[in-house]
């Protein structure tokens, strides 16, 4: 071996790390968001502080614009491919818009689903399913130019379908949580459950009404664990 190809050598030698990012979201050697979501509720707790600094009086109409156009981006941004499933996690990121409606006068003694209700915030939570679904839809009805076979398998069934949509899709099986948080797997359950007025729209727009209307009764409320964590 020449002296050439010993350098060659050593520097294609790999440095491991715990933690990386990469195209604006942090990446752990365990693949668990925890990392990513501390980053973002840190981001967002930063600029909810200088929106309570700059601001004298902020009514719902004016911490609406704020927080959808300052604060929920940096807590939803690439969130299809670190999707939180811990319940720590999820809490934590919903509290920064707990925090931000209690800084509405009048608002801060009703309960969060109560204040999302007056400013018309669905929960983040919400946000997260209903923006897997859009992905889902963009991939079933080819407003994605690729195959989607390789990230979501399509159900099919022998004889005559009485039950579900007509994109319904597999349920596959997999090992460990982190596996079954990942996109292909996760938006299983709550795709097939929709029904078929709901997946059949005929554009994206009208998907989001549709799915926004079939679940007008959940948006603005959490799992009932969480809402009593969050309002403690």
């Amino acid at each position: 071996m020449t002296s050439g190809d010993g350098d060659i050598r050593n520097a294609a030698q790999l440095v491991e790390t715990k933690l990386e990012k990469d195209l604006g979201i942090w990446m752990s050697s365990s693949l668990k968001p925890g990392d990513h979501v501390v980053h973002a509720v840190n981001t967002a707790n930063r600029i909810l502080g200088l929106i309570r600094r700059t601001f004298t009086y902020i009514d719902c109409s004016l911490m609406k614009v704020l927080f959808t156009s300052l604060v929920r981006p940096h807590l939803e941004y690439g969130n299809v491919i670190w999707h939180p499933y811990l319940r720590k996690d999820i809490e934590m990121i919903e509290r920064v818009q707990h925090r931000a409606t209690r800084m509405v006068p009048g608002l801060s003694k009703l309960s969060y689903e109560d204040r999302l209700r007056k400013m018309d915030l669905p929960t983040l939570e919400y946000r997260r399913s209903r923006g897997d679904a859009i992905e889902v839809y963009k991939y079933m009805h080819g407003v994605y130019k690729v195959d989607e076979t390789g990230i979501l398998v399509r159900h099919h069934t022998v004889g005559a379908e009485t039950r579900g949509h007509s994109m319904k899709l597999m349920k596959r099986e997999c090992s460990g949580r982190i596996r079954g948080n990942v996109f292909g797997f996760r938006v299983v359950n709550a795709w097939n459950s929709l029904p078929q007025d709901v997946i059949g729209a005929a554009t994206v727009n009208c998907f989001k009404g549709r799915y926004d209307r079939f679940n007008a009764k959940v948006c603005y409320g959490m799992q009932d664990e969480a809402e009593d964590s969050l309002d403690s």
